[in-house]
């Protein structure tokens, strides 16, 4: 199904907007030719009657009752398009944000964030006037002109016929114009696209570009981006420009022909009388308005259709089926690790097939140089990546369990946890509003974060900006360990963190990542030595492959590959 069929099927879905659409064309329409006739009617009896202001006082109340009346109906008209495009709006936007919510990390992080922010708001906003315009001056525009044409053959079927045989001229422009139109709306929504994504990547990684002296060249490449979507914005503007020039000459020579056709028979021939001619002289300027206006809302809607084409290329992506599985994490488990392998699309690096067994409660520290696969080995473990082989909880394959029952009983913390923007509160309560104070106040406790909530004024209520503007590292690890409190997890996922802090917070964070850990199945990348040394189990990485396992006294005795990453302090990396 194409894009407009699919656009027109969603309209139809609001069968209530639609009648009330119809309904109001409708009214429009008749009250037009109502209008038209109490105008009529005042010229004719105060010009050529002699009659008096008190004689036409009810034909001018009528006139400006039409008037106020069809002022009205296009008002209600206009508000019911605004509210229709702002449900459609939300709709979509709902849409795409559960498509990205279940897509993998893999498939997520494949595109620029700025292309999939530019998606969900830039293009879900073009699509407004697809509903708020088009579809509502289209509806309008197919209604009003029959009845504006069928008052004109009432009263003068002669021009009625002029109208009928000039009138498919419009939809003949707008049909060889609007296939340029799109062309090019395609291309315009292109590079809005490439310099959405562009702009917001570049603007995330601004320190970093400054860093590495690196800032102008992206600079330059952001104005060509620019520049690039200006230019397919004027040639957009240009065919819009040229569509309604061709629409204004079209109407005006019809109205031309049907002004002389009424002028020869009402002047030469006498045979229409003053009231018909007028009559008619009016309408025909209003019957083709409302082609006019279709004929903008047609390249209006032609521009729609490229966004709404970005939007459904996202909801039609395939996704990772979501877990069918019910199971959920009621204690520390069993972590195993059988034949597990991931391979990455570009073929850059391969994990596995990695064997291997986690204790339930047990502590265990993955060790080994940088792009071995320890972190591509923790996100599997974590439920983040889909794997082959098999990674099971207590026996159980990780689809057997809900993603409710999983990933609220499992913790992940980096050396670099996001924060959003907002208050503290929210960021520590992240994703458990129906959490009590009480449960803030321990996880606060508990983590460490005492100190420094007692030093803010507002307390919970601080505001912090995006990505933890105004929170040093430290702090950040600790409502990072907050969250973890918050949610008493049965698998704990720790890449270091503690990781580039002084001592003291370091001391801190240990001992309560301890805490956190006792009723827990833990798994450590694993940078300093002393996190090694207690450990239950270590596992050695090397290519993707596990090639040593053991405790730490275990592998010293019987691993040389061991005893020389210890000597040359590689765990230090």
């Amino acid at each position: 199904m194409s894009v407009k069929e699919r656009l027109k099927e969603l309209s139809k879905e609001y069968k209530k907007t639609r009648m009330l659409l119809m309904t109001i064309s409708v009214l429009i329409g008749l009250t037009i030719v109502l209008q038209t006739y109490f105008i009529v009617a005042v010229v004719d009896a105060v010009f050529l009657g002699g009659s008096g202001p008190a004689e036409v006082i009810w034909l001018l109340a009528g006139a400006a009752a039409a008037l106020l009346l069809r002022a009205a109906l296009q008002y209600v008209n206009n508000r019911t398009g605004e509210w229709l495009a702002a449900e459609v709006k939300q709709r979509f936007r709902r849409q795409l944000l559960a498509t990205f919510k279940k897509q993998p990390l893999q498939q997520a992080g494949t595109r620029q964030t700025g292309r999939k922010v530019s998606t969900l708001l830039d293009a879900v906003d073009e699509m407004d006037a697809y509903f708020s315009s088009y579809y509502v001056v289209m509806m309008q525009s197919s209604i009003v002109p029959l009845i504006l044409l069928g008052a004109i053959f009432y009263m003068n079927w002669v021009s009625g016929l002029i109208l009928l045989v000039t009138a498919p001229f419009i939809p003949l422009v707008m049909i060889m114009i609007g296939k340029s139109t799109q062309a090019k709306s395609d291309e315009q929504l292109e590079k809005l696209q490439a310099f959405s994504g562009k702009f917001l990547d570049v603007l995330q990684g601004l320190g970093t570009l400054r860093l590495f002296g690196r800032a102008r060249q992206q600079e330059q490449e952001v104005e060509a981006s620019s520049i690039g979507y200006r230019d397919a914005t004027m040639t957009v503007l240009k065919v819009a420009f040229l569509s309604s020039l061709m629409l204004e000459f079209i109407s005006m020579l019809s109205v031309s022909l049907v002004a002389l056709e009424v002028g020869l028979r009402l002047v030469v021939y006498d045979q229409l009388s003053f009231f018909t001619a007028f009559f008619v002289l009016i309408l025909a300027p209003e019957f083709f308005a409302s082609l006019k206006e279709m004929g903008s809302a047609f390249h209006t809607g032609r521009g729609s259709m490229a966004a709404a084409e970005r939007v459904y290329a996202e909801l039609d992506e395939e996704t990772e089926a979501e877990r069918e599985g019910k199971a959920v994490l009621e204690k520390a488990p069993q972590l195993s690790f059988e034949a597990t392998s991931y391979a990455y699309d570009d073929g850059r690096f391969q994990l596995g097939p990695v064997t291997a067994v986690l204790p339930a409660g047990s502590s265990t520290a993955v060790i080994g140089r940088s792009g071995s696969g320890k972190t591509t080995l923790m996100q599997a473990a974590s439920g983040l990546l889909g794997t082959e082989g098999r990674i099971t909880a207590d026996g159980l394959e990780q689809k057997a369990y809900s993603e409710a029952g999983w990933f609220q009983k499992t913790a992940y913390i980096t050396q670099h946890p996001y924060m959003f923007a907002g208050t503290l509160r929210e960021n520590i309560a992240l994703g458990m509003e129906t959490a009590s104070e009480e449960e803030i106040a321990a996880a606060v406790a508990q983590s460490g974060l005492t100190p420094l909530i007692e030093e803010l004024p507002d307390k919970l209520d601080t505001v912090i900006g995006d990505g933890g503007r105004g929170l040093s590292g430290g702090e950040k690890q600790r409502v990072a360990l907050a969250r973890a409190f918050m949610k008493k997890p049965h698998l704990l996922f720790f890449d270091e963190p503690t990781a580039g802090l002084d001592v003291r917070t370091e001391q801190v964070l240990q001992k309560a990542l301890q805490e956190l850990g006792k009723h827990a199945t833990v798994m450590t990348i694993a940078h300093r030595l002393h996190t090694i040394r207690d450990a239950d189990m270590i596992l050695v990485m090397e290519q993707g492959q596990v090639v040593e396992a053991g405790t730490h006294d275990a592998l010293v005795k019987s691993s040389e590959r061991y005893r020389t990453m210890l000597n040359r302090q590689e765990v230090e990396i």
